[in-house]
C-alpha cells in the first residue's frame, strides 16, 4: 500500500508468539499511544481518512487484527477460543507493549469495538480512554436477535458450522455486505485502493475461515463472556465515547448509548454521525472531529 493513504506513517511487522501482526504507525513517539481497530471485513486502512489527523495529537497504531489485512491468520478450534474476543484483546495488549506502550487509548469499530471494550474489561490498567465505533456489547446484540430474526442476519449465517459460511464469503456477496451498511447503499465511500487492500484479504481461504471463525466466537465465548462479567457486576472504568451513525444504530429502539449505559458503561458518554455503519469513512469530518474532542 502506497504511502497516499498514510502520509507519514511508517510499515511495521510486529513479532508475537502467534505470528506477525502489521500496523501502520504514525505520530511523534513521544505523543499519548492510540491504537485503531477496524472491523468486518476490512483492515487497518479503513482508518486512512482520519489517522493522519489523529497523529497530530497521538502515536497512532492502525492495526490489522489476527486473521485480517497482513496479520498473522491462525485455524480456528471447535472451542472457539482462538477468535474469541478475549484472546484477541490479549493480542492486541501484548502487541502494544512490544512496541513499548503499556498504557493506551484505543478505539474500535464493528469487531474492532468488541475487542476495544475486551481490552477494557479485562486489562483496565491499559486503557486510557475508550472509543466504541457503532456497535453493541455482544449479548445485546444477541438479545436484539432473540425478539427479532431480521436483526443482523449474518451474525448467524457467518456463526454456522464451518463449510457453508466460507464458501458464501465471494468478493461480490462482501462487497454486498459493504454496501448495504452504508447510507446510500454505495461503495462510493471506499477508495479503489482502500477497497484492492480488503479484497487481498478477502481471496486467502484461510483468512476467510478466519471471519467466520470470528464469528463463531461471536456467537458462543463472547457471548458466555459478556453474560458472565454482567452477572458480576463488572464495568468499564475508562472515559468512553460510544459514536455511531444515524441511519444504522440510530434506528434501533434503544439507543446504543443507552445499550452501553444498561450493560458496561453506565458514565459513558454518546455522539450521533450522519451516515451509516462505516463512520470513519462515510463521514470522517464528524467522526475526526468527534474523537479529537473527546481524546484530546
Amino acid at each position: 500500500m502506497t504511502d497516499t493513504l498514510f502520509p507519514g506513517f511508517e510499515e511495521c511487522f510486529i513479532e508475537h508468539p502467534k505470528g506477525r501482526f502489521y500496523a501502520r504507525i504514525g505520530g511523534n513517539v513521544t505523543s499519548p499511544a492510540l491504537v485503531l481497530l477496524h472491523g468486518f471485513p476490512e483492515t487497518h486502512a479503513s482508518w486512512h481518512h482520519i489517522a493522519p489527523a489523529l497523529a497530530q495529537s497521538h502515536r497512532v497504531i492502525c492495526l490489522d487484527l489476527k486473521g485480517y489485512g497482513r496479520s498473522c491468520v491462525l485455524p480456528g478450534d471447535a472451542a472457539h477460543e482462538e477468535y474469541a474476543k478475549r484472546t484477541m484483546a490479549q493480542e492486541v495488549v501484548e502487541v502494544m507493549a512490544t512496541l513499548g506502550h503499556q498504557r493506551f487509548s484505543v478505539a474500535g469499530h464493528d469487531r474492532g469495538a468488541l475487542i476495544a471494550y475486551r481490552i477494557a474489561l479485562s486489562w483496565p490498567e491499559k486503557v486510557e480512554k475508550l472509543v466504541l465505533l457503532d456497535n453493541l456489547p455482544v449479548s445485546k446484540v444477541w438479545e436484539i436477535m432473540a425478539d427479532n430474526p431480521l436483526a443482523t442476519p449474518h451474525w448467524r449465517t457467518f456463526a454456522l458450522p464451518a463449510g457453508a459460511p466460507e464458501q458464501c464469503m465471494t468478493q461480490t456477496y462482501l462487497e454486498e455486505i459493504l454496501r448495504v451498511h452504508t447510507a446510500d447503499g454505495s461503495l462510493n465511500c471506499f477508495t479503489d485502493e482502500v477497497l484492492e487492500d480488503f479484497r487481498r484479504s478477502w481471496r486467502e481461504p484461510e483468512r476467510v475461515h478466519a471471519f467466520c471463525e470470528d464469528y463463531r466466537a461471536g456467537a458462543w465465548q463472547d457471548v458466555e463472556d459478556d453474560r458472565r462479567d454482567l452477572a458480576a457486576g463488572k464495568i468499564i472504568t475508562a472515559p468512553t465515547l460510544v459514536l455511531w451513525g444515524e441511519v444504522f444504530l440510530g434506528r434501533l429502539a434503544e439507543s446504543p448509548l443507552a445499550s452501553w449505559q444498561s450493560t458496561f458503561i453506565p458514565h459513558a458518554q454518546g455522539v450521533e454521525v450522519a451516515g451509516g455503519h462505516f463512520n470513519a469513512e462515510e463521514n470522517p469530518q464528524e467522526t475526526l472531529r468527534a474523537l479529537q474532542a473527546f481524546l484530546c
